[in-house]
């Protein structure tokens, strides 16, 4: 007779789609570098809308960035290495923020200094209902992150859960993000519910993915295959020679269009004017000024 387990799990995931994205000049300057991982369209994408794999290498000091709006979105900020930030507030290698954007809200970037980086941000959809959500900031620093090690394999949830392990962190979207290591000879088979949508960003070595044994280089993006239904599916992941360290992200699609204009999504153009005109009359808080209540720290 077949188990529970079997009889609920009735799928196994594969990649459909690879992609290189290619390094190009970032607007901080010629040290920065910036890859687009994200190169399909909002309805395949669905409800990931932008993912950016920033490298810096700064030499000089001479200040870049600075203040700027965001509405209509979270921005989900996983810093791979160095520091970013200011003495109110520092990202170090390894943590992970989630800023809800929501109605509406101002954040300051800025690096003053010498300064070596590599930061994958993401735009992530909100729900309709929740569009328009109270803004806040979630941290979750590298010492407090679930991990999972066993048999050369090391897996850090931030977000969602995965590996039998839960992340702290509050989601609008269902939202899985995992941070997976392996050693070389290593593998792993973990589960991911069906409804996701989800993709892979090899950070270092290789990885190979599925019972077809398809297999992802060093900056290589691997889309796997949609499915439907309330079950969960296997994810099967082996190291390649050198071992591989790999990035998954897999969110629960809200299936409803947006609109996309500089730094703000909206439902339509009327919204993002509206939007326009509140950063323009200062309507927009800084989130240095969140109170206590909209700042959590796991």
């Amino acid at each position: 007779m077949e188990s529970i387990v079997e009889q609920q799990i009735a799928s196994k995931r594969r990649v459909v789609t690879i992609h290189t994205p290619p390094a190009q000049q970032g607007f901080l300057g010629p040290g920065h570098t910036a890859r687009a991982v994200i190169q399909t369209d909002f309805t395949q994408s669905d409800p990931f809308i932008v993912l950016m794999d920033d490298r810096l290498d700064k030499q000089d000091g001479e200040p870049v960035g600075g203040p700027h709006p965001h509405a209509g979105f979270e921005t989900v900020s996983l810093l791979l290495e160095g520091e970013m930030g200011d003495s109110a507030h520092q990202m170090k290698g390894g943590d992970f923020q989630i800023m809800t954007a929501g109605s509406g809200i101002v954040h300051t970037e800025t690096i003053e200094r010498e300064a070596t980086m590599r930061l994958l941000q993401m735009w992530l959809n909100l729900p309709k209902q929740d569009r328009w959500a109270t803004p806040r900031v979630q941290d979750l620093p590298l010492a407090h992150v679930p991990k999972r090690i066993e048999k050369g394999v090391e897996i850090r949830v931030y977000s969602g859960s995965f590996a039998g392990i839960t992340s702290p962190i509050q989601n609008y979207v269902p939202l899985i993000i995992a941070d997976i290591h392996l050693q070389p000879g290593t593998s792993t088979t973990q589960l991911i519910p069906d409804s996701f949508n989800a993709f892979l960003y090899v950070i270092e070595g290789s990885i190979t993915i599925g019972d077809d044994h398809t297999t992802l280089q060093q900056d290589q993006v691997g889309w796997l295959n949609k499915l439907s239904g309330n079950s969960q599916s296997e994810l099967q992941l082996e190291a390649g020679e050198a071992g591989g360290r790999v990035i998954l992200y897999a969110g629960q699609p809200q299936q409803d269009p947006i609109v996309s204009y500089g730094p703000f999504i909206a439902d339509n153009q009327d919204e993002i004017r509206g939007l326009y005109r509140d950063f323009r009359q200062g309507k927009m808080r800084h989130v240095s000024n969140l109170p206590q209540s909209q700042r959590l720290v796991y």
